[in-house]
């Protein structure tokens, strides 16, 4: 009989998106549920890795990342958020924004650290937070008129000497929350001089809809001071499978971050990472041209729902819309978007796994990054409900 090691993450099961991408296949459901595109990456990009496989980009790249990549996510930096960082001491290449999130984690917090998450907060943040020895404390997000934001009130007041860090995710997955200019600068006067780091996952950076413009905390002087910014190429490019993302933060967090980094991953793929750079460089404007093309995805997926019993708003960012249930069930969250994928044929997500506390809310989660067949054949499912 095997030995059965102490686990270090006891009541951690199988994520959400795991579950129901798998009861999705089981089901032969559409599935609305995990967050990838339903379309493949651009056919330029696809070819540059093609060459690149076939011309020697198979061996080890450097462990900070490739060399003309780092640059390019460098200048990218500087043409959306003004902020001139250093390629070589500023700039990581990671395996995914997972990757990323985890190395930061453990190269910031100590045992008995305090971090900070917003709920609904993305579920690989606290386990992260647990294996480095940490608590992690939960400020909710506010909802008003049916969207969420910030309650920065609430969160000053859980802000103490015991935070070592604070973890953000704007735009926000599930809800679409953005931040504005003054958000930011709201944030800066509420840490002050408190020691604590920011931890900013912003992967959706590109998908940003009704002509707002993305905040990074990259554009804030004060803030960029004492931030980690990760971000994913997988979302922007339609390629999550490859799991390249990157880290950009001041040189003295890098450095820390890059001694996890080198022994959790060491480095990312070598085709895919030089075939991001070329594409870069070939077309930079590539990432600008990503709003309107979601745009167009949510306000489909909006307008096809209008005769449903679900209300929404709108989704502001990410390629999530949210669905209130209320008017349909009065069952939990996580029975019926289980439910439903069996008995339907749609799989989503359920708000209340991102959440410590019971989650009253009736809100599922959608996919809407899929073609538009696979939405109106969705659609009108739901809509029969």
């Amino acid at each position: 009989m095997s030995k059965v090691p102490r686990s270090k993450l006891a009541d951690v099961g199988t994520t959400i998106f795991t579950t129901m991408s798998k009861l999705a296949t089981d089901c032969d459901a559409i599935n609305l549920s995990q967050g990838f595109p339903g379309f493949e990456p651009p056919a330029e990009l696809l070819d540059r890795v093609t060459w690149h496989l076939q011309h020697g980009a198979n061996q080890y790249p450097p462990m900070p990342g490739v060399v003309a990549l780092r640059q390019a996510i460098a200048e990218k930096v500087a043409r959306l958020q003004g902020r001139q960082v250093c390629a070589d001491t500023e700039v990581t290449v990671c395996a995914g924004a997972t990757e990323g999130l985890f190395a930061s984690i453990q190269a910031l917090v100590h045992p008995g650290d305090e971090v900070i998450v917003l709920d609904p907060a993305y579920d690989s943040y606290e386990p992260a937070v647990r294996l480095a020895g940490g608590h992690t404390l939960h400020v909710p997000l506010a909802i008003v008129n049916g969207e969420f934001s910030v309650d920065w009130q609430r969160l000053k007041e859980a802000i103490s000497g015991r935070t070592r860090l604070l973890i953000l995710n704007f735009p926000h997955n599930p809800t679409g929350a953005t931040l504005s200019s003054a958000d930011l600068q709201t944030l800066a006067d509420i840490l002050g001089e408190c020691d604590a780091f920011i931890l900013s996952d912003e992967v959706y950076e590109h998908i940003v809809f009704d002509g707002r413009r993305h905040h990074s905390l990259l554009s804030h002087e004060q803030l960029w001071e004492r931030t980690i910014v990760v971000s994913s190429f997988g979302k922007t490019y339609h390629a999550t499978g490859w799991k390249v993302g990157y880290c950009v933060a001041p040189a003295a967090l890098t450095r820390e971050f890059r001694k996890v980094h080198q022994f959790t991953t060491f480095t990312v793929s070598s085709p895919m990472q030089y075939a991001l750079a070329d594409f870069m460089h070939s077309q930079p404007d590539f990432c600008d041209k990503l709003p309107a093309f979601y745009e167009q995805k949510r306000d489909l997926f909006c307008s096809l729902l209008q005769a449903s019993r679900f209300t929404l708003k709108p989704a502001r960012s990410t390629f999530f819309q949210l669905l209130d249930y209320g008017a349909v069930s009065d069952e939990g969250d996580v029975g019926l978007a289980k439910r439903w994928t069996s008995d339907i044929g749609v799989a989503s997500i359920p708000l209340s796994v991102f959440c410590e506390t019971d989650f009253t809310g009736t809100h599922l989660r959608f996919c809407f990054a899929k073609d538009d067949a696979t939405l109106e054949r969705a659609a009108s499912i739901l809509c029969r409900l």
